[in-house]
């Protein structure tokens, strides 16, 4: 994303169908031509169905990006790039590090960037009051070099890149013969500038001495050293300090936490929030989906929270939103449904819902408004979704704007309408290979009236053999919807393209009766078939709601 621009993003409902996806790549194609500001992204809240699929292969455009939850992320933050350090780095220097950038944890990683491990503060000033044990060095594996760096020592003999694997650190201030009775071979003997103790160190068979406040060292002794592969460090500290600071020449990696909480760009900001008040730490590292470090978060940083903004197509209800949308500020609205269970908005949005068959439609209107030109796939796509949502102007929901937009917008993307529509449809309502969940959440909705919920699915067929066997895999499947979904009623519209009717099969204990009311017929081997219904906005919805509002009144 280009730096300082902010991201939108442009959603249709649950379960889309081919008008909330093409509306949505529409919108954001028109939002992204008048825009300099901001960029805007189509996405889709869950799976097409196979006639937009179709769609979209047919004019060339991209599927847009599943976006099934948009609460606030980790990515939604301000994270701390904190660059990761080697496991080699001494404590000393982790001290360092920490103070000079104000932070109290240190991410350790690898060659890859991928997170090896933590050290906190707490964990340096634990190492430093807890270590006695003289043979600390050898166990972390600490080399040369990390002891050139802490005591800012010289090398007189050796190779930096030694590794101490055994042994222990002795303080060489008495005489030889105490030295004898002390030292044992492998060990690292820290000695003042005297002749004699760094001879009898080096015959001891010491692995490494280090000679205090020293200025130069005897040419006998670096021989000697040589000879008996003895490392050799000066330092300009007295035996005091040296013995103080040696400690912190141990590598991080030896007392760095391996078992790490860690959140990834996609973590809740909730789930964040639960853990962090749980755990002790105040640096948290955060991974992206490939496992490599990207910085890290504290508690402070939610204070810059950024919530997600929405612009919403094709649907105004809580029930048909993108989960977490309480949580994203909505910033417009474009629809073309009853205005239903209502979405409560911080500050005023945009919002735009016209009585006509199809969101794009709408869309259409506002390009031509905009004086913009609308690229040849955006125009198939759109015209697509109108044909779809109009069931080829044969919807009562149809008006005189949704056949002009469509007719405007299959000239520009040069394609006869009429052969579109039989093409779109007839790949739509392929049954091979498809389950009864696939059939039924291709075009799903779940409603609200008064204290009822109840879902609508719809699915349009030109031919009879493929409507007969939708019906068929279906009507076994209601119950398991109403246990998943935690709703009163579910209906499903089996609707005939040819014939201008539609079949309904449902579920639940007042699902019959409620069709009884709203139609005034009866079910024929639990099949209700109503003649000239077609369109589940303008027909089914409201006479269902009708129904159910009336026989709540009779109960009261």
């Amino acid at each position: 994303m280009q730096e300082g621009k902010k991201k939108i993003i442009v959603i249709g409902h649950k379960n889309p169908d081919t008008d909330s996806v093409c509306s949505a790549i529409a919108y954001s194609n028109l939002k992204n031509q008048i825009s300099d500001n901001n960029i805007y992204e189509p996405c889709r809240a869950g799976e097409i169905n196979q006639e937009t699929s179709f769609v979209l292969q047919k004019f060339g455009v991209p599927l847009p990006r599943l976006c099934q939850d948009v609460r606030a992320q980790v990515q939604d933050i301000d994270i701390r790039e904190i660059a990761g350090v080697d496991g080699k780095m001494t404590m000393r220097r982790a001290w360092e590090t920490m103070r000079d950038q104000d932070i109290t944890s240190l991410p350790i990683t690898c060659e890859d960037n991928k997170l090896a491990g933590l050290i906190t503060l707490q964990d340096i000033a634990m190492a430093n009051m807890d270590n006695l044990d003289a043979s600390s060095l050898s166990r972390a594996r600490t080399s040369i070099k990390n002891l050139l760096e802490t005591l800012n020592g010289e090398l007189v003999v050796g190779d930096p890149e030694t590794v101490f694997d055994h042994g222990k650190v002795i303080i060489g201030a008495g005489s030889p013969e105490v030295l004898e009775s002390a030292v044992d071979k492998g060990d690292i003997v820290i000695l003042a500038n005297r002749y004699d103790t760094q001879l009898c160190a080096i015959e001891l068979e010491a692995s490494c001495i280090i000679i205090c406040m020293a200025q130069s060292v005897a040419k006998t002794i670096i021989k000697l050293a040589t000879q008996n592969n003895c490392v050799i460090i000066k330092t300009p500290y007295d035996t005091y300090t040296t013995s103080y600071l040696i400690n912190q020449s141990v590598p991080i990696e030896h007392f760095m936490q391996k078992s790490l909480r860690t959140f990834a760009l996609s973590t809740p900001v909730e789930e964040a929030r639960k853990v962090m008040g749980q755990v002790r730490y105040n640096y948290f590292p955060v991974v992206d989906e490939d496992g490599l470090y990207r910085g890290v978060i504290s508690k402070r940083n939610f204070l810059n929270l950024k919530r997600k903004q929405l612009i919403l197509v094709d649907h105004n209800e809580r029930s048909q939103c993108v989960d977490g949308f309480e949580e994203a500020e909505i910033l417009e609205i474009i629809d073309h449904h009853r205005i239903g269970s209502t979405i409560e908005t911080a500050n005023p949005v945009y919002f735009r819902n016209q009585p006509v068959g199809c969101t794009s439609t709408i869309i259409h209107s506002i390009y031509k408004e905009q004086g913009d030109e609308i690229p040849p796939s955006i125009a198939g796509i759109m015209c697509c979704a109108i044909l779809s949502d109009t069931l080829a102007f044969r919807s009562p929901t149809c008006t005189k704007a949704d056949e002009n937009a469509a007719r405007d917008l299959a000239e520009i993307a040069g394609v006869d309408i009429h052969a579109l529509a039989n093409e779109m449809f007839e790949a739509g309502e392929r049954l091979a290979d498809k389950t009864a969940e696939d059939i039924f959440t291709q075009d799903y909705k779940v409603f609200v009236s008064g204290d009822s919920q109840f879902g609508v699915g719809q699915g349009s067929y030109v031919s009879s053999a493929s409507r007969d066997q939708a019906k068929a895999i279906l009507q076994p499947y209601l119950a398991d919807v109403m246990q998943r979904e935690n709703i009163d009623m579910v209906f499903y519209m089996l609707t005939s393209v040819v014939e201008q009717s539609t079949d309904v099969i449902y579920a639940g204990e007042n699902a019959e009766a409620v069709l009884r009311r709203a139609f005034n017929i009866e079910p024929v081997n639990g099949v209700f078939t109503l003649e000239g219904v077609v369109s589940r906005k303008k027909q089914f919805i409201p006479a269902v709601i009708r129904a159910i509002n009336s026989e709540d009144s009779e109960e009261m």
